[in-house]
């Protein structure tokens, strides 16, 4: 009787594998990357220290949306003393004393905000400096982590000096209008050399909302912040609170 013979088995496919050789390709390009970022950044940075920026993102932004720039870059040297310390009165008290973060007024802003009051950041101006140069105005955490980072720098290799001037000439001062020397001439006819502690304090309270408030005849919230930013200005003057920036 014949004998039956069984099929041969047919070997099953092998199941496939991740490449080895993509992988590795791979990590080197994420690696490659973080070099030249890194990079990068040092020397952008290293390079606004004796630079000033052409253009910033936000400016950019503003021409595209057909705004013409007023800008006019005036030295910490020839700006009116008082406008350095009507910033460190409105937006950044501690700005000689921290390297970069305030954890004690990003504390006080989140507890602020949690009960409900006038929403406010607790940015420094180091941090905003840092935005205003180098990054763009909205973003959500992935622009705040590349903040972190340029404010990290800018701490690391501008002096205290030189970060307060960046920051005195490219924050927005009105609609289209960069830098407290711009603004001194938009709103007072005058440049910054010459300001009183009056206009230094209204320009010092519309850099929160600058396409929103104006230093020209302040109403409201604006002219009272005005007055509280020239009152305590004294107390930076007195208490040697700007010697960073002398």
């Amino acid at each position: 009787m014949a004998t039956r013979t069984r099929a041969a088995a047919k070997p099953r496919p092998a199941k496939a594998k991740p490449s080895r050789g993509l992988l590795s390709r791979l990590l080197r390009w994420v690696g490659a990357g973080v070099v030249v970022f890194t990079l990068g950044s040092f020397l952008w940075v290293a390079l606004y220290r004796v630079v000033p920026p052409p253009l910033t993102f936000t400016q950019v932004a503003d021409l595209i949306d057909g705004r013409r720039l007023s800008r006019d870059w005036m030295s910490i040297d020839a700006m009116d003393p008082d406008m350095a310390r009507a910033a460190i009165a409105g937006e950044d008290a501690r700005f000689c004393r921290h390297s970069g973060f305030d954890a004690e007024a990003i504390a006080g802003a989140a507890i602020n905000n949690l009960k409900g009051g006038r929403i406010r950041g607790g940015s420094t101006i180091s941090q905003q400096t840092a935005k205003n140069a180098f990054l763009w105005q909205n973003g959500g955490y992935a622009r705040k982590a590349l903040e972190a980072w340029f404010t990290v720098l800018i701490e690391l290799i501008w002096p205290k000096r030189r970060i307060m001037e960046m920051y005195l000439n490219v924050a927005e001062t009105g609609i289209g209008t960069y830098g407290a020397n711009a603004g001194a001439q938009r709103y007072f006819q005058h440049d910054a050399s010459r300001l009183t502690r009056t206009e230094a304090a209204r320009i010092a309270a519309v850099l929160p909302q600058p396409k929103k408030r104006a230093a020209t005849a302040p109403k409201g919230f604006t002219r009272r912040y005005g007055n509280s930013i020239a009152a305590r200005m004294r107390v930076v003057e007195r208490d040697g609170l700007d010697a960073c920036v002398r």
